[in-house]
């Protein structure tokens, strides 16, 4: 009988807690457009990395988030919503066979390829985090400008 006594009571101090709203984390919206696609073939996507780039040949598998969007007049826009604030690095690929990876000829990639605070990208010119992150304090809006090596 006690213990039944004890889990009721448990029970509706878990329930009258989960009724209050706590104050949460500050969270931010984070908008991305990509212009100046070559075609509109395929789709864009958007990959949202908070703590490290990926390593060479496994692209996308730690993204902190991935969003995919239409192309529209060579261009596309993608926002990631509910962020917390911190410092992030947007990896952005004109996927144009919508096959959700980078296709590489020999070496360099056959689809147009992006990174925030990059105006080009090249095997001299390999991204690092420190430099490609951007601050998402507040709701931000940003342009990712993409190449085709």
């Amino acid at each position: 009988m006690k213990n039944s006594i004890k889990i009721t009571q448990v029970f509706l101090a878990m329930l009258l807690l989960s009724s209050f709203s706590f104050p949460n984390e500050k969270t931010c919206s984070l908008t991305v457009e990509v212009n100046g696609l070559r075609n509109s073939k395929g789709i864009v996507q958007f990959a949202l990395y908070d703590k490290a780039l990926p390593v060479r040949g496994k692209e996308f598998q730690n993204s902190y988030a991935i969003l995919k969007s239409e192309i529209t007049s060579f261009s596309s826009t993608a926002t990631f919503e509910n962020l917390p604030t911190g410092r992030y690095v947007v990896h952005v690929l004109h996927d144009e066979n919508k096959n959700g990876k980078i296709d590489k000829g020999l070496v360099l990639p056959e689809e147009g390829i992006g990174l925030s605070n990059y105006q080009s990208i090249s095997p001299f010119n390999r991204p690092k985090f420190e430099k490609a992150s951007i601050g998402v304090q507040n709701d931000l809006k940003v342009t990712v400008k993409i190449n085709y090596l």
